[in-house]
């Protein structure tokens, strides 16, 4: 496969690479990521002709944002398709002394605040524009909108509450202004997407850990729905945070934890069958989301710019249709998955 191809995102108008870039890793998720690598991450993309770049004001709390800023705004602003977050904006910590960036390893210090309200998604939007050192981006993703960060349930429905009575209109007036060219959610979880698109209308979905090569549930129900109205969808966390990419190793991550043996064990079997048909396992995970007609983009992360362009080596190798044949044959795959050609 080709990076530099570009695919249409649903009905928005916008193309985009078909390989795209992740801006968690740059935010220093599980690593210090120096700034000289950070920016070296974004021209290794660039120069693999990468015109699709993701961030988020939680990524790094702004670290992320700052450093995809810094890497792309000499760019010409018209050769690249920029998406970040909004349902947080940031803050000076009330008590710095005992502050923590965590998760994050590293990142700036300042505290999240969760608002899906009207101003608080105007309040992301200009803080965004601030980070990033441009007058506008393309993409406006409502993130974490799910029970990982707003259990129990009762708390997650005031903030869809709160996105329906006011929020969803800033991401509509910023639309009809021009100001934003589409509107998205992050999907971290099964059973998200419906909650979306019974109150919406959504442009796309960032799908971040329900359709990868380990997991593909959404092509039963969820996926469909969205085929329907023309909704289309980038896939983050191709490699499961991590295990798709390293394989079943000691430590391996997974859905950003220490991957359990039921998964280990699948990875491993996984890998058994590319290593037949001599294909690296982080080849199989990133081109395979891009068998469905639907998906515009894939994003992997990177936090060094020699894992960019291991990834494009990756996204590039062929891949023969009996690897797809045998994944389905040995149950590790879902029969109706769609492949690549």
């Amino acid at each position: 496969m080709n990076p530099a191809e570009t695919r249409p995102l649903g009905r928005t108008g916008v193309r985009l690479t078909q390989m795209g870039f992740g801006g968690a890793s740059i935010g220093e998720l599980f690593v210090k990521v120096p700034e000289e690598d950070a920016l070296a991450c974004l021209r290794a993309a660039w120069d693999a002709g990468i015109r699709y770049f993701d961030t988020a004001p939680w990524y790094g709390r702004g670290l992320s944002e700052l450093r995809t800023g810094a890497g792309l705004r000499e760019r010409p602003r018209d050769e690249f398709v920029l998406s970040t977050k909004v349902g947080r904006w940031l803050r000076a910590p009330a008590d710095p002394a005992r502050f923590s960036t965590a998760p994050w390893i590293g990142g700036t210090h300042f505290e999240v605040v969760f608002d899906y309200s009207y101003d608080g998604i105007m309040r992301a939007y200009e803080q965004s524009q601030l980070r990033l050192g441009l007058t506008r981006y393309d993409l406006a993703i409502i993130h974490d909108l799910d029970l990982l960060y707003h259990a129990p349930d009762e708390k997650l429905a005031t903030y869809f509450a709160q996105l329906a009575a006011s929020g969803f209109r800033a991401l509509a007036e910023l639309k009809t202004a021009g100001l934003i060219r589409g509107i998205g959610a992050g999907i971290n979880a099964l059973g998200l997407i419906p909650r979306f698109l019974d109150l919406f209308e959504m442009d796309f979905f960032l799908v971040a850990m329900p359709y990868t090569l380990l997991h593909q549930e959404v092509l039963q129900n969820e996926f469909p729905r969205c085929v329907e109205r023309g909704i289309g969808f980038v896939i983050g966390a191709v490699f499961s945070s991590g295990i798709l990419a390293t394989g079943a190793t000691p430590g391996a991550h997974y859905n950003y934890a220490p991957a359990p043996p039921d998964i280990l064990e699948r990875v491993r079997s996984i890998e058994a069958v590319c290593a037949r048909h001599g294909v690296p396992l982080a080849a199989a995970a990133l081109q395979f989301p891009l068998g469905h007609p639907s998906v515009a983009s894939v994003i992997p992360g990177a936090s060094r710019p020699d894992q960019v362009q291991r990834n494009v080596r990756a996204f590039e190798h062929p891949i023969p249709s009996a690897l797809w044949a045998e994944l389905k044959a040995e149950r590790l795959l879902r029969p109706d998955a769609p492949v690549p050609a």
